[in-house]
């Protein structure tokens, strides 16, 4: 009988608006993406599914400043700033594709299970995998990765932060230290990239 498939690995927002010269990036944002390669590499050759989520924004909607929200505009469907960035590899194995804000009348879209993958909403598919651990990078600690961790938590899952495949947006200094303390509260795991790949099923 062969082993259900128990680890998934989830990539956040590594898009090109989040990235240097998109329209909110974050600072060194672009250097999540060779980590990520690697730890979507090694999970697909553990044939452990992986999912990428991406805001996937209507041009108007109460997320952005000019309709009430905190945000200037950003990753706004069909454009390059919604792209994933070119140097992301999805690789061959089995992948997902989350996409998430496309609600314009939904202020905060920050965390990948508010997101659906051909209808199927995040968590419905990681447990659809007999998914029980659940590996997070990607785009930005302290908003939208913050948010996937602590609602995997919340959801029941076991949770590993990628410490080296993520970066944060800053806006107030602390705010990258204040996330990393709440997700810690949350029973969050800190783990290297290099970490990962040394494990096998």
């Amino acid at each position: 009988m062969t082993e259900k498939i128990r680890k998934a690995l989830l990539v956040v927002d590594v898009q090109n608006d989040f990235c240097p010269g998109g329209a909110l990036p974050a600072p060194g944002g672009a250097e999540v993406v060779k980590p990520l390669n690697r730890a979507i590499a090694h999970f697909h050759k553990n044939n452990w599914p992986v999912c990428l989520s991406g805001d996937w924004h209507p041009e108007e909607t109460r997320h952005f400043e000019e309709f009430g929200g905190p945000w200037p505009p950003h990753c706004i469907q069909n454009t390059r700033g919604a792209d994933f960035h070119p140097d992301l590899q999805f690789g061959s194995g089995l992948y997902y594709i989350i996409s998430k804000g496309m609600d314009p009348d939904i202020v905060d879209s920050y965390s990948p299970f508010k997101g659906t993958a051909h209808g199927c909403m995040l968590d419905e598919l990681l447990r659809a995998h007999w998914i029980k651990e659940l590996y997070v990078g990607g785009l930005a600690t302290d908003y939208c990765v913050k948010a996937a961790c602590l609602d995997a938590r919340k959801l029941g899952y076991t949770v590993y932060l990628l410490i080296d495949a993520c970066r944060a947006v800053n806006l107030k200094p602390g705010d990258e230290v204040r996330a990393l303390s709440e997700m810690a509260n949350a029973g969050v795991k800190f783990i290297t990239t290099d970490e990962v790949t040394r494990q096998s099923r």
